[in-house]
């Protein structure tokens, strides 16, 4: 039958995984990499380090590319984000309810990569040569050539696993006319539509 995950060495693969039912790890990526995905560019400002000094340095500039973000509600407008538990992103949000996205064109491709890297420089570098505008809203940084950017202020999250699902009012919406497709991520890779 077509379509169907073979079981029959799921038992052997589940229990070295720890799962106490399921697939293995390994069958659930290589499952789910088969899901072409859009990709976007969340980001955020830390609060000042002394909100009560006016004249306080402003908070650094966060980014993190992301896949598992999607549309949830027409009325009220509401987007969802999933962010590993404990990144650090996931640490800002749920101290900064204010936030944005930046949906990333096909030629956008290395920012998605910049801030996909694992023990990457400091975000202010990653930020340092990148086109960009402060979202009036939330203070966050929108990417010049996103095919769309939204303001968002967070309005639940749900603990899933190893992830936090954000839950996002969109406070505004822009589609500021980029040219091109989207950019996409299939099979551990990013790719352009098409």
């Amino acid at each position: 039958m077509q379509g169907v995950l073979n079981t029959s060495s799921t038992t052997t693969a589940t229990a070295a995984s720890g799962h106490a039912e399921g697939v293995s790890n390994d069958e659930f990526r290589a499952a789910m990499s088969r899901l072409a995905a859009g990709v976007v560019l969340v980001t955020a400002q830390e609060p000042p380090l002394d909100p009560d000094d006016p004249g306080a340095p402003v908070g650094e500039d966060v980014g993190m590319t992301a896949t598992a973000f999607m549309s949830v509600s027409l009325d009220p407008p509401l987007v969802l984000v999933s962010l590993r538990e404990g990144s650090r992103m996931d640490d800002l949000l749920d101290e900064q309810p204010l936030w944005a996205v930046s949906v990333l064109a096909e030629s956008q491709r290395h920012i998605a990569g910049r801030f996909a890297m694992k023990g990457r420089i400091s975000d202010r570098l990653l930020f340092q040569d990148l086109p960009r505008a402060r979202g009036e809203i939330t203070g966050a940084p929108l990417l010049d050539g996103a095919l769309a950017t939204l303001e968002c202020r967070t309005e639940q999250r749900v603990t899933a696993g190893d992830h936090t699902l954000v839950i996002g009012r969109v406070l505004s919406a822009r589609v500021p006319g980029a040219e091109g497709g989207p950019l996409m991520y299939f099979r551990g890779r990013y790719r352009q539509l098409g």
